[in-house]
């Protein structure tokens, strides 16, 4: 079976709802029409490289969007994480059905069982404005989203 590819500027974002470490589920569609998304997948919680990244969203000022990130790792390790490193951006858990929202973005490296880096800016009409795709041990280029985030039409700027 062939994984989806991820999908491109202009195409619709993929639907989803999971579970996140703070307790209720989260999903695109809370945030149509209200507010652009911006979706990252990360590898592993604690590791280091995805740890400096989302410290370093964490630190970025998201007056424009909600920054969501995802990963496989369990809710209960997410909350943990969450927690340790001040993170108060939701965490999601794709954890079961095991990287099913990370499949349907192309981002899900099967044999380690895991999502590479992906990030995805989705305006308020769900539709993808910015990707990218970063391999394992290849860091986000924090410049990329920042970028997509401050050319953000004010049309699809809702909030």
């Amino acid at each position: 079976m062939t994984a989806p590819a991820p999908p491109r500027i202009g195409d619709p974002a993929p639907r989803f709802r999971l579970p996140s470490a703070a307790g209720p589920g989260v999903g695109l569609a809370d945030y149509r029409g209200r507010r652009p998304v911006l979706l990252v997948f990360f590898p592993f919680a604690f590791s280091p490289i995805c740890t400096s990244e989302l410290d370093g969203m964490r630190d970025h000022a998201f007056d424009r969007v909600q920054l969501i990130a995802v990963s496989c790792d369990p809710k209960y390790s997410l909350r943990v994480f969450a927690r340790e490193r001040g993170y108060t951006f939701p965490l999601l858990s794709d954890f079961w059905p095991h990287g099913e929202t990370a499949r349907s973005y192309g981002v899900f490296d099967a044999s380690h069982g895991m999502p590479v880096r992906g990030t995805f800016l989705v305006d308020a009409a769900g539709v993808v404005r910015f990707s990218e795709i970063n391999e394992p041990g290849d860091a986000r280029d924090q410049d990329g989203w920042r970028t997509a985030i401050a050319a953000l039409p004010a049309a699809t700027d809702a909030g």
